[in-house]
């Protein structure tokens, strides 16, 4: 574990901004690539519509597990070492999510594909909080949306290797080489250290950091239907080819995309207060 004082030495730059970048895309991409794959493993194990919801359940139990032991492992081996593991996770999972057929190879897929998934978001949100601390700018929303851009790509790109007839297996394959790909990029730069370890590992939330957590999670399960649910509506209800319909979760992440690239400056003029307020609004509205 690096000490402290090593740590306060050490102050990121451009070289560990531009990794916390593709670590969002990492996270992005890896969890958007199952967005096409959703059809497709519920034909393969027959699944109703109120199975697979419970299924997917698995998927969100696994990242809620992960995530403060994550956060924690950060603190005691750094940021470099646990989103490694947690991509390589990642990509252990999806030949198993592109294949399996029984329900219980689901649950363990899915739940194994959540606690990566889980690893590498907390982990390079925090790499971000202390990158973003370091540069005395405001970062965060373009790091998100290096994620949402991976979304698109993920999404768009597993639809069109499957719309080319290229088995699931095969589109996950290209994705698992891709996710390596960057993972190399990103590696050296990734921070060797966590957060501070004076602290408890674990608080109890309450006040303003209860009332975020909240938002968060009423936000993050509108987003988590549009990736578990989009392509299976439009493959059945609106009769998309099924290779075709997880271009339905492009779409939402282009506009994800659109509006974190741009949040960073809409915040500087307009306040955090008046974003929060609007984009609430807004996404109601969709809704």
């Amino acid at each position: 574990m690096t000490s402290l004082n090593s740590q306060t030495a050490f102050v990121p730059g451009r070289l560990e901004q531009m990794s916390t970048r593709i670590a969002f895309f990492i996270a992005g991409f890896g969890i958007a690539a199952w967005a096409p794959l959703v059809p497709y493993a519920k034909a393969r194990a027959g699944l109703d519509e109120g199975t697979l919801g419970l299924l997917l359940l698995c998927l969100g139990v696994g990242s809620i597990l992960a995530m403060p032991l994550a956060g924690i492992l950060a603190t005691r081996f750094g940021c470099r070492r646990v989103t490694t593991g947690g991509t390589l996770l990642i990509c252990a999972a999806l030949p198993l999510l592109a294949t399996v057929s029984s329900i219980p190879a689901l649950i363990a897929a899915l739940f194994m594909f959540g606690a990566g998934l889980g690893t590498v978001d907390s982990t390079v949100n925090l790499q971000a909080v202390i990158v973003e601390r370091a540069s005395g700018k405001n970062m965060m929303s373009g790091f998100h949306g290096l994620f949402s851009l991976g979304g698109i790509v993920g999404a768009a790109g597993v639809s069109g290797l499957l719309g080319l007839g290229i088995s699931p297996l095969g589109a996950t394959l290209v994705v698992i080489v891709m996710l390596l790909i960057a993972l190399a990029r990103a590696v050296p730069h990734l921070l060797p250290y966590g957060s501070e370890s004076s602290g408890p590992a674990f608080a109890v939330p309450h006040g303003i950091v209860l009332f975020i957590g909240g938002m968060c999670f009423i936000v993050f399960l509108a987003e988590g239907a549009a990736l578990d649910w989009s392509a299976v509506f439009l493959a059945q209800e609106r009769g998309i080819d099924t290779a075709y319909a997880g271009l339905g979760y492009a779409a939402f992440a282009l506009t994800m995309t659109a509006g974190r690239l741009t949040g960073d400056k809409i915040v500087r003029r307009l306040g955090a207060t008046r974003v929060i307020v609007f984009g609430g609004l807004t996404a109601a509205a969709g809704l």
